[in-house]
């Protein structure tokens, strides 16, 4: 539903309990069924609910690691995942989760195999999500990637 999976989705889904799951899932309209939400109120409520995470937590106690390797473009709660159509990219860390997510769209966006993916992440408007954390404050979508196997 999110178009990827990345430190946002993480956060906000992988956090919530299960009626927060379904309060996020469906856009805020219910606590005892993930379907029938809107799907931009869907990406919203990703974003704030991952903006309450990093407030309760405190920003300076969090950092935000991405793997990109054996990209699918299965969530990864699909009990029988398509096989990977992008493979090793590398690993991407930032104090900042919608600068970190940003720097894996964008270099998924140029990957080998991404066709699928970008596909899916246009299809379900996955950047609005991006865009509603960069507006409520949760961090910035500009970014300076560091390679640390060049330094």
């Amino acid at each position: 539903m999110a178009g990827y999976g990345g430190a946002i989705k993480n956060i906000s889904i992988g956090l919530a309990s299960r009626r927060g799951k379904m309060w996020i899932h469906s856009g805020g309209t219910s606590m005892t069924s993930m379907w029938g939400g809107e799907q931009i109120a869907f990406l919203d409520a990703m974003a704030d609910a991952a903006k309450s995470v990093v407030d309760h937590l405190g920003r300076e106690n969090i950092a935000f690691i991405n793997v990109l390797n054996r990209i699918s473009i299965d969530c990864d709660c699909n009990g029988n995942p398509a096989e990977p159509d992008i493979h090793d990219i590398g690993i991407l860390a930032s104090v900042d989760p919608v600068a970190v997510d940003q720097a894996g769209i964008d270099m998924v966006s140029v990957a080998d195999g991404n066709e699928t993916l970008m596909q899916r992440i246009e299809q379900q408007h996955g950047l609005r999500t991006l865009e509603s954390a960069a507006a409520i404050g949760l961090g910035n979508r500009e970014y300076e990637l560091i390679d640390l196997d060049q330094e």
